[in-house]
């Protein structure tokens, strides 16, 4: 069952990132409905990279170095999930959680996304 989550957050999020580069029309000027795009993309790719750590680490997988997500009641463990992806995303961590095993692919992958985001937004804009 949690294979099949990771499987369906991993099509979400291709899927959003697909509908986010293909999208037409967009103005050369800020657009509101575009930057509101951009959050929406972020969340999404937080959130579901949050899912799959919660889950890794549900399977019983170590994800982070302090095993923080295998410690607390499960809204808790989540929402370390979710600041875990979020720096991860947003930034290249603040060094106090480390991913560990398969995690590294996926905080990885996830880091790469989160830098390159911004910079595919950029060009979108300045190539419409």
């Amino acid at each position: 069952m949690n294979i099949f989550v990771i499987i369906l957050v991993a099509v979400i999020v291709g899927m959003s990132i697909y509908i986010f580069l293909a999208s037409t029309g967009v103005r050369s000027s800020f657009s509101t409905e575009l930057f509101i795009a951009f959050l929406v993309i972020y969340s999404i790719l937080m959130i579901g990279f949050a899912l799959v750590y919660y889950l890794l680490a549900d399977m019983g997988m170590d994800v982070l170095e302090d095993r923080s997500l295998h410690i607390g009641k499960p809204f808790e463990r989540l929402l370390q999930a979710v600041y875990f992806s979020g720096v991860t995303l947003m930034t290249v961590g603040y060094g106090d959680l480390s991913p560990i095993g398969v995690a590294r692919f996926f905080a990885l992958t996830e880091a790469t996304i989160g830098y390159l985001l911004p910079a595919a937004l950029l060009y979108k804009l300045m190539n419409s």
